[in-house]
């Protein structure tokens, strides 16, 4: 039986080209095989698994409901709708600010970069 140090002494009197062939499918399978046991580890730690990630949830408050739940058919329109009373009796507008008035505007400068 060959030992690993036989396995290099037979590589190190071949071709140059072979030595290059085993050196990248030696990395190749330590790369996949360093992979494998970091795929495993964070497969079965629970890593990718999808954790809370509403805002009720990381407040600790009460879920919302969500349109297409059971129990829950009736609203479709809930996005248009806010939950605050004091918004219930409010119209839906547009509130357009000017934030410059026309004489403070400045004229764009044109601008040169040299390459």
């Amino acid at each position: 039986m060959k030992t690993i140090f036989d396995h290099i002494e037979l590589v190190k009197g071949k071709p140059h080209h072979i030595r290059k062939q085993v050196a990248f499918a030696s990395a190749t399978v330590g790369a996949a095989f360093i992979a494998l046991v970091w795929l495993a580890g964070s497969l079965s730690t629970g890593v990718f698994s999808i954790q809370e990630s509403s805002f009720a949830g990381a407040t600790g408050q009460e879920p919302s409901a969500v349109a297409g739940e059971p129990g829950n058919q009736n609203l479709a329109g809930v996005g248009a709708a806010s939950a605050l009373p004091e918004s219930v009796n409010t119209p839906a507008h547009i509130e357009i600010i000017d934030a410059a008035s026309p004489s403070v505007k400045k004229q764009a400068e044109q601008t040169t970069i040299p390459f």
